[in-house]
This record gives structure tokens, sequence and C-alpha cells, in this order.
């Protein structure tokens, strides 16, 4: 998981378990700590090409046998110790014990365990901590029968190195699109969203100059997870070949435009602390924003009834000349250590909780969706048409690179944003500054 600006939002899953169920619910009737993801282009290749290690374990084929232990984060860490009873009743001779820790001391307890050799045997661990965690040599291989293909590819890729290495399996994911007002687009003659970005520059203009809001749309100012999917929208990318490339050309007209939306006065620039964009938004000052899923339960408890006719979402809008736009993907991801001693089991345990039925029933469990795409033809999400809007989205998604120093990269980023976004660097600029600071950070 990654923590977006508290402007907005917060990803951790468990603010929205249960709404997102009860939204689901409503569609049918009438419609982290951290963590975070790496980016297809940065030396993964094709994900079932390079999914395991000739060294890897290989996973229990059935009848798994022995004791493991497994970490999880959060509102997962607190439903996962009954949920695995389903997995010792297939696997009789199999113990599995759940210790749940809370995303905020998840890091650091994970490097202590590492440091004293005492690490669980398979963990969930956020996708932006991937790089780091990679770089202890605490994590194993993926098991070579594991078929990363499977997964969407975005997700799966989170836990891939530049050289090709992959070292987890997605447990869930989540990906951001485009919330909007649709009454208010009406009232400014708009009814169908953006498909490109010329016209999401034409709708925030119209929301704010026909349609009545105090702005047109809502982007971070310090938000690389907002800002970093139109430069992927736009054929740009974090790193190239084991290179950053954060002063490309398409860089550089990404930065352009999403500075532009500040320029002209679509997007506020300055952001009262602790400001919620979920009121904003059922209120009508802020009628555009990217968010995940976790929002569709806010917003559907923060509108009330009727509320529901009023807003839609929308996938990434795409750039000129491309066809569809490509957006952030994030979740979790699970683990398997180098020191546990019944490697067999922990693979096979990563398996089964990726497995598509199993999946299913996590989704109804803990209101997650699935890594494993086979899953999203059930009818649990398949007849829901928001819950759709994020699985077609997820075909189009990428994330940052695997790299250990992946926490500072990005603060450079978003110190860079800032000063385009509200000072008076120009993009130019602000891209080539990114640039140098990312290559004086180094990738290790």
């Amino acid at each position: 998981m990654n923590l977006p600006e508290m402007r907005s939002q917060s990803m951790q899953p468990a603010r929205w378990v249960g709404l997102l169920l009860s939204v689901t619910l409503i569609a049918a009737a009438c419609g982290t700590n951290q963590g975070g993801q790496s980016s297809p282009g940065a030396g993964a290749g094709d994900a079932s090409a390079d999914a395991g290690s000739p060294d890897a374990g290989s996973p229990g084929t059935g009848g798994a046998s022995g004791q493991l232990t497994a970490w999880a984060m959060g509102n997962e860490g607190v439903l996962l110790g009954d949920f695995v009873d389903r997995y010792m009743e297939e696997n009789p001779d199999a113990q599995v014990n759940v210790t749940p820790v809370d995303w905020g001391i998840a890091r650091d307890r994970l490097l202590t365990a590492i440091g004293g050799n005492q690490t669980p045997d398979v963990s969930q661990m956020g996708t932006d901590m991937m790089g780091e965690f990679i770089e202890t040599g605490a994590l194993a291989p993926l098991a070579a029968d594991i078929d990363g293909s499977r997964f969407f590819e975005g997700a799966f890729n989170t836990g891939v190195t530049p050289d090709g290495i992959a070292y987890s399996v997605p447990w869930y994911v989540e990906t951001r699109v485009l919330y909007y007002r649709t009454d208010i687009a009406e009232e400014a003659g708009i009814t169908e969203p953006p498909a490109n970005w010329d016209e999401l520059k034409a709708m925030a203009v119209a929301m704010q100059d026909q349609g009545g809001a105090e702005w047109g749309i809502s982007l971070g100012t310090m938000n690389w997870q907002e800002y970093l999917p139109f430069l992927w929208s736009n054929g740009g990318d974090v790193m190239t070949d084991g290179e950053f490339t954060l002063n490309s050309p398409a860089a550089v007209e990404a930065l352009e435009f999403y500075d532009s939306f500040f320029e002209e006065g679509l997007s506020p620039n300055q952001v009262p602390e602790g400001f919620d964009i979920t009121p904003a938004f059922v209120q009508g000052s802020h009628p555009m924003f990217f968010s995940g899923p976790w929002h569709l339960g806010l917003i559907a408890e923060a509108g009330g009834d009727g509320f529901e006719d009023k807003w839609a979402i929308a996938p990434m809008p795409a750039a000129p000349g491309g066809e569809t736009g490509v957006s952030f993907v994030g979740g979790g991801n699970l683990v398997v250590y180098t020191d546990t001693e019944n490697p067999d089991l922990a693979w096979d345990f990563v398996q089964w909780m990726t497995q598509p039925e199993t999946q299913l029933a996590w989704y109804e469990e803990a209101t997650v969706l699935p890594s494993d795409r086979s899953a999203w033809d059930d009818p649990a999400l398949a007849d829901d048409p928001n819950v759709q809007v994020f699985g077609d989205q997820l075909e189009n998604t990428r994330a940052q690179p695997a790299i250990p120093t992946w926490a500072e990269v990005a603060s450079a980023i978003n110190d860079q944003l800032e000063r385009v976004t509200v000072g008076d660097q120009d993009a130019q600029g602000g891209a080539q500054a990114m640039q140098q600071e990312a290559q004086s950070i180094g990738t290790e």
C-alpha cells in the first residue's frame, strides 16, 4: 500500500472495509503504513517468463504439512486469523499461525525480525516496500511453478527487480480512477466522462464556469501517485533500462499538462491541513478527483440516500495520441522468507491464498480486490459496474520501480512537484531537477 496525500484520502483498506460491499449492494439495486508498486517498464519484462529463479523452491502439490507463521498487516491481519482455518481444513496436517501487525510499525518490526534472524515464514508486504526488503536478502525468489501471468501485470511487477527476478505474489490490488459529479457535469452540458486529456481539461473548465463548482478538479501538489499516471499515460517512465528518465520529453509534457490545472485556477494549490476530499466532493466544491476503490464506500456513506445518481467513476483519460490512460497500481503482496524451515508449506500457502476461489472468498471477507484476473469473471465482481471500472483500469497500470531507494526518490519527486504546482518553477526545470535528484540518490 501507499500513503497518498492527506488532502484526499488514506489507502488503508480498513477505512473502506464493509463500505465497498455496501456500495456493491447499492449498485446492484440501482448501479498503509505504506505500500506501493513497480513499473513494467523497469526491466521486469514478461510476467510469466521471468517469474522464478533457478534456485527457487517448489510449492507443495497438496497434503501440505508442518507449522507455518504468517504476519499480516492492518485489517487483513485481524481477519486472516480465522480465514486460514479454511486452509487447515483442506490440509489437516498443516498449522498456520497468524500474527496481526499494525501498519504503523510493520516496516520496523520486519526489519528487526530480519536483523535477529527471526522472520515469519510468510508475510504480507506493502508494494512500495518491496525494493528495500529485496535488498536485505531476506526474501526468497518466487517459486518456479507459480504462474505470474495470471495476475494483473502491473501488480505482479511490483515485486520484480529491474533485472527480472520476482520476489512476491500480489495478494490483493487497487488502482486509481476518476471520480466525478455527473449532475454538475450535466449542468455544464457534459454527459460523458472524459476519454482524453483535452476532454479532462474541457470538463474541468466547464465544471467551474458552467457547473458552478468552486474548482474544476482536485489534484495533489505533492503526490507522485497522482502525477506519475500522467507521465505513464504520455509514454514516459520513471526508469528505462535501469536509468532514470524523469526529464524525458514525455515527462516534461506530462508535468506541463499537470501544472496547467493549477496555473489556470482549476485545481487548488493550497490545501488546508487535514482536508478531506469526500465531503468537498459531496458538497460539490471539488467535483472531480482521482482515487481508489475505498472512496466508493466513503462517498456512498457521506452522500446518503439519493446521492448515488449524482456521481460516477471513469478510467484514467488517455494522453494525446494514446488509446488508454495508465493508472497507478497498489495493494498488498505475499512474500516468503529465506529463513523459513518449511519452504514447501510456505509456497503452498501462498499458492492457496492467491487461487481464484480463495481470492473470491477473501473479497467477501475483507472487501479487497482480487489480484488474479480470472476471479473477476465471478458475478460478485462482474455484475457490479463500479467494481468493473477498477477491473478494466487494472489492465493498464504501473507502479514505482522496485528499488531500495524509492522512498528517497519519491520524496524528491514530491518536492519538485510542489515547486512546479505551487511555486514558480516551470515544467522543464522541474523535470530536470527530479532527474538530477534521482540520479544523485541512485538505485542502491
